[in-house]
Order: C-alpha cells, then structure tokens, then sequence
C-alpha cells in the first residue's frame, strides 16, 4: 500500500480543508407580489406565491 514519503505542510493542508468552505451563497431575490426577500424557485413564504399563482395559504 502506497504511503506518502513525506509530511505535507500545514499551507498545503489549508489549502485543501478551505476549498470546500468556499460553498456558493444561496440566491435571493425579490418577490414579485410582496416585494419580500425570497429564495428563487421557492413559494414566498411570506404571500405563498409562486410564479404569479398561489400555491399555499399563508395566514
């Protein structure tokens, strides 16, 4: 079984743990009937709207 010759550094090992912190910020947009922050391709949860319909009723 192959085993590494020698020890990486401690910039190497950062490295590679802080590439899979970089994750991307979910994409928030406006709702178009409440005007209230939103994620896109979700129901508003705050008007229950989603693409010009209502899907749920929000009290």
């Amino acid at each position: 079984m192959a085993v590494p010759k020698r020890r990486h550094s401690k910039s190497r090992t950062a490295k590679r743990k802080a590439n899979w912190l970089n994750i991307p910020k979910p994409n928030i947009m406006e709702c178009p009937q409440c005007h209230e922050p939103k994620m896109s391709h979700r129901v508003c949860p705050s008007c229950g709207f989603y693409k010009n319909r209502e899907v749920i009723e929000v009290e």
